[in-house]
């Protein structure tokens, strides 16, 4: 393999772990604070797409659909919050997972009544259509790069939000002990609802970025979903930096798995036994990673006891 494809392929596994972090902060948040199990979050992941593709749809602009995914998500776990979330704190996890799979089913025929069971797309803005060109001769899609520098700016605010702010500081706080803060005064359901909100509207906002790369459909949460929660069991519940540095370490564990193992089969085996044998264990590799981090952290890279 030479020095370009691998290059490519690493802003590639980048790009992808970028995209899992904007679901995995929110979902790590979602269960860090409220110790909630949220099947739905993929669900708002669909939501912020569909919104997106429409509204760039009705306006031709992607900065408009961008902002709409952020809303249309938010609002969407407002909602949920309130409706259905709410009665579910006190209840064990087996209820919670019944009532969030049964909201996945609920949005899914939702989106679909609305807006058909036809595939949208989304177009990348003709400002990011090109390609930049990179050291090494590298010419790599604008629009890639984009979603790697949105995410990046997203987890350094997340940082900032959770360490830097008294909202953060209350957050923090709700993790550790949820009746003392409420002792002191903090409104706990005003609090609950911002960070499902802000758990949602990340879960929206990568949906839209994602959304101009394949196309957006209903359902298109779920597979995501499963590997947002792999990688909050790998950088640990309830931590910012654990779902960063676990959402890089899946993408580029699966992208690279994807590329190198084939090769690696190749060098023994037919071309068509090692592309099968690759592929497959291509597959299985974020499980392998997740299982190998368990038995030496069992909490995660950074979650707490």
């Amino acid at each position: 393999m030479n020095l370009i494809l691998l290059i490519e392929q690493l802003l590639n596994g980048l790009q992808f772990g970028v995209m899992l972090f904007l679901m995995a902060a929110g979902l790590t948040l979602i269960f860090g604070v409220m110790g909630l199990i949220n099947l739905a979050h993929g669900s708002l992941y669909m939501v912020g797409a569909f919104a997106a593709a429409a509204v760039a749809a009705a306006t031709g602009s992607f900065t408009l659909a961008l902002i709409a995914s952020l809303a249309a998500a938010a609002l969407a776990g407002v909602i949920v919050e309130i409706v259905v979330i709410r009665r579910l704190y006190d209840r064990d996890h087996l209820d919670q997972v019944l009532a969030t799979f049964a909201l996945i089913l609920i949005f899914s025929e939702g989106t679909r009544w609305v807006f058909g069971s036809f595939p949208l797309y989304l177009d990348v803005p003709a400002a990011l259509s090109g390609a930049v060109a990179l050291p090494f001769g590298i010419n790599y899609p604008a629009y890639r790069l984009a979603i790697i520098g949105f995410g990046l700016l997203v987890a350094l605010a997340m940082y900032l939000l959770i360490t830097r702010t008294r909202i953060g500081m209350r957050i923090r706080a709700g993790e550790s002990d949820r009746e003392m803060i409420g002792a002191l005064g903090v409104n706990i359901s005003v609090l609950y609802t911002a960070v499902f909100a802000l758990g949602a509207a990340l879960a929206g906002f990568a949906g839209a970025l994602v959304g101009a790369i394949q196309s957006v459909q209903v359902g298109m949460g779920e597979p995501v979903l499963i590997l947002a929660f792999v990688t909050i069991v790998i950088g640990g519940i309830g931590s910012i930096r654990g779902a960063f540095v676990g959402a890089v370490l899946v993408g580029l564990t699966d992208t690279m798995g994807r590329v190198l193992l084939p090769v690696l089969f190749g060098t023994f085996m037919d071309p068509s036994s090692a592309t099968a044998v690759g592929a497959a264990l291509a597959s299985m590799s974020i499980y392998i990673l997740m299982a190998a981090v368990l038995l030496i952290k069992p909490t995660g890279l950074y979650g707490s006891a």
